[in-house]
């Protein structure tokens, strides 16, 4: 998944449930990816870290939020 299909993903995910904040809505991104894009987005976010190991589910979230928060850019 590239990080710009990741964003629409995060996007529809905000749209269906305005009310979580952008922790849980990174969690339900990465439920709703079923097991092989947790392993993917965990593996991610290991690497970009530089560690070799790790919880496969929080790294996961981190990797949905890094990518977020990245691309949303400063604010203002």
């Amino acid at each position: 998944m590239t990080q710009e299909e990741l964003i629409v993903e995060f996007a529809l995910t905000r749209l269906d449930h305005p009310d979580l904040d952008l922790e849980e809505l990174a969690a339900l991104v990465v439920r709703r990816g079923g097991p092989e894009r947790e392993l993917e987005f965990a593996s991610r976010n290991l690497a970009d870290r530089g560690e070799l190991r790790g919880a496969a589910f929080p790294a996961a979230v981190e990797h949905v939020l890094r990518v977020v928060l990245t691309l949303r850019g400063r604010s203002d």
